[in-house]
């Protein structure tokens, strides 16, 4: 049963600070695997100078809305909302409903959990009829869990997708079509973009409406706008991304095992290893200033990101 502790337990990747505090260097010297970003990024040009100038013109919302629907094939009857971050979206979820009990299998991305809690909600890891709402996280992190339609309950769906564009054929997006179904987007990961703070809110108009209104006016920035209609609309980039995460995935998978790593799942994004053990493994890598993510909950556990083409000396090395 999850607990009010995991509304203080928010850890995630990516914390270089506590590297560099703990193992010297700069952030320059540091390559972090602590993430699932991808290592490629969407190649951005300079969005326009009106972008940064003036506020968001609705043909400009509009039009990233447009190109999100024909990417990942929205139905009809579903709404879209662009949002700044997957984040903003997960802390105000729980207000779209009096709170209850939500069921969250565990173990996956803490920020749902803690979000719950803190809206007043009995957040439980395992499977419960009396819950009015549930949260999928889907391909799962840190395991890469996936789930189907069937999995999906009665009352309140929350199916967050944030690593589901490696793999789009696994996407739940025409569940949306149904009311109280909602699939968060981040364009973070897969597109590499993490600091352009992008996601988007898909699913039930009137519930997507009512985030709409929570979050306020001008969700998006100028820049964000711009270059996400444009990343959005390069399947080719998509397609080819996808080939050399697959590829890169496995090559690691070979790296880690060779090293007596056993591959527990994952994503092409990031990938999950039993070791020893991990906090060993991790001040390893330190040492050699690359980061990686270990949990709390599983000493024996490991998870790394892909490093980019040039990086992969450093990894083999140390």
């Amino acid at each position: 049963m999850q607990t009010a502790t995991f509304s203080a337990n928010r850890d995630h990747g990516g914390d270089l600070a506590r590297a560099i505090a703990t193992y010297g260097g700069s952030r320059g010297d540091w390559l972090d695997l602590s993430t699932g970003i991808n290592p490629v990024p969407f190649p951005v040009s300079m969005p326009s100078a009106t972008s940064w100038t003036a506020l968001p013109d609705r043909d400009v919302q509009e039009a990233l809305q447009t190109a999100a629907r024909s990417f990942w094939q929205v139905p009809e009857g579903a709404a879209v909302l662009a949002t700044p971050g997957a984040s903003a979206v997960i802390a105000q979820i729980p207000r779209l409903a009096p709170p209850d009990r939500v069921y969250i299998p565990a173990p996956t991305y803490n920020e749902h959990a803690a979000a719950f809690h803190m809206a007043g909600w009995h957040v439980s890891d395992t499977p419960d009829k009396d819950s009015s709402a549930q949260v999928l996280v889907h391909p799962n992190n840190p395991d890469g869990r996936v789930w189907d339609t069937g999995d999906l309950t009665s009352g309140l769906n929350i199916i967050d997708e944030s690593f589901c564009d490696i793999m789009p054929a696994a996407s739940m997006i025409e569940a949306t079509a149904e009311p109280n179904r909602i699939v968060l987007k981040s364009f973070g990961k897969f597109w590499g973009l993490a600091g352009l703070r992008l996601g988007f809110a898909i699913g039930d108009p009137a519930q997507i409406a009512r985030l709409a209104e929570m979050l306020g006016p001008w969700l998006v920035s100028g820049p964000a706008l711009e270059i996400g209609a444009l990343a959005l609309r390069d399947t080719n980039w998509a397609a080819e991304t996808r080939a050399r995460l697959a590829t890169d995935a496995a090559k690691l998978d070979v790296m880690m095992q060779d090293k007596g790593a056993a591959p527990l799942g994952g994503t092409d994004l990031f990938r999950l290893y039993r070791v020893a053990d991990a906090p060993a493994w991790q001040d390893r890598f330190a040492h050699a200033k690359i980061w990686t993510r270990i949990f709390p909950y599983a000493p024996d556990w490991i998870r790394l990101g892909l490093p980019a083409p040039g990086d992969w000396h450093r990894v083999a090395a140390a």
